[in-house]
């Protein structure tokens, strides 16, 4: 049977902080963007430098968008560079649910 790390029971207590979850999943949600583009770079063959270029950005940028995404990200700049990728982009916006709320118990 595995042991449980102190890092695994402090991440579960942080879990049970609803404003801390929050913050979080956000945080996660970033770092899959950034996750996402470097898949679809290394799909196309590019190197950093090679997407910089098409894009008008410099290879730190790229570097720094894939490994934490939510600073200073842009819809501009998101939207450049997947269509340097050949994929369509689109957003999907919709209301965040409050912390303890069933889903489609909110105002309509």
């Amino acid at each position: 049977m595995k042991r449980t790390t102190n890092w695994e029971r402090y991440f579960q207590k942080q879990m049970g902080d609803p404003e801390m979850k929050g913050l979080i999943e956000e945080e996660l949600k970033a770092l899959r963007v950034g996750a996402h583009l470097a898949r679809l770079r290394n799909r196309k063959g590019l190197s950093q430098t090679e997407l910089a270029a098409r894009v008008g950005m410099s290879a730190p940028n790229i570097s720094r968008i894939e490994s934490s995404p939510g600073r200073n990200l842009t819809l501009e700049t998101m939207v450049k560079l997947f269509r340097a990728l050949d994929c369509e982009v689109s957003f999907k916006f919709q209301p965040r649910r409050s912390p303890g709320k069933a889903p489609g118990s909110g105002p309509r």
